[in-house]
């Protein structure tokens, strides 16, 4: 336990609880879409179930570091790119989540109502959700856990730091989901973000590997540009009432 009182170590829990929080959000913006086709209730419980798995699926992941470690070993390659399991994973997430993204788009544009999903059962859609969730979870886990391994060498520094980041990703994910749910022109933008995601994934599973800066930039400027179309129309609707 002598780890403890060096100041290294804290050095790379910080360090990695920070890493932790940035990767997580991808995992936010995309269960904050798949939590806002529910009910109020329901999108409570899908949120904290979700976001729980994404934590038991790191610590277990950590647990098996071996396993984790042996994800990056090459199994064939492709013009000059080694391919691994990791790679594999990082491909068939983006493919999900491109899959995924479109859909949702679709379903908004023809069937704005959720007359669909109504017709689905409120049960039925709940454990389509969370099963969405799980894959997803997994996905992200196996990025997340593979550069956790890269920046500290102590299983409980890891630990901590994964908790400490999905606590984090909790209390942010519900003024997210509200956010959503109470301006449904940004459901559209943060699907944009998932196909951005999804890009960025098999991009990365290929070999290209894009800087997550950029991603991110480019998710920060559109919702702050969106955020003035908000502020925009709800002067609008103050005026419009000041008038009535």
């Amino acid at each position: 336990m002598e780890w403890i009182s060096d100041p290294a170590i804290w050095a790379s829990l910080a360090t990695l609880t920070a890493m932790e929080i940035i990767l997580g959000i991808d995992n936010i913006v995309f269960i904050s879409v798949l939590v806002s086709r529910l009910p109020k209730e329901q999108a409570d419980k899908a949120r904290q179930f979700g976001l729980a798995l994404a934590l038991v699926a790191r610590i277990v992941m950590l647990v098996l570091l071996a396993w984790i470690i042996g994800l990056t070993t090459p199994l064939f390659t492709i013009f000059e790119h080694e391919v691994s399991w990791r790679d594999v994973i990082l491909i068939g997430g983006g493919l999900f989540l491109l899959f995924k993204a479109t859909h949702e788009i679709h379903g908004a544009v023809e069937d704005p109502g959720g007359e669909s999903l109504k017709k689905a059962g409120a049960s039925a859609t709940f454990m389509a959700i969370i099963g969405q969730i799980i894959i997803i979870d997994m996905v992200f886990s196996v990025d997340s856990i593979v550069t956790a391994i890269g920046m500290a060498q102590h299983v409980p520094v890891m630990v901590a730091a994964v908790t400490i980041a999905m606590f984090v990703m909790y209390i942010g994910s519900i003024p997210i989901s509200k956010f959503i749910a109470e301006h449904p022109t940004t459901k559209m933008l943060a699907l944009a973000f998932l196909l951005l995601i999804g890009m960025s994934l098999v991009a990365d599973g290929l070999g290209f590997h894009i800087p997550k800066g950029y991603i991110y930039f480019a998710m920060a400027f559109a919702t702050g540009v969106e955020s003035i179309n908000i502020l925009i129309n709800i002067r609008k609707k103050k005026i419009k009432a000041g008038e009535a």
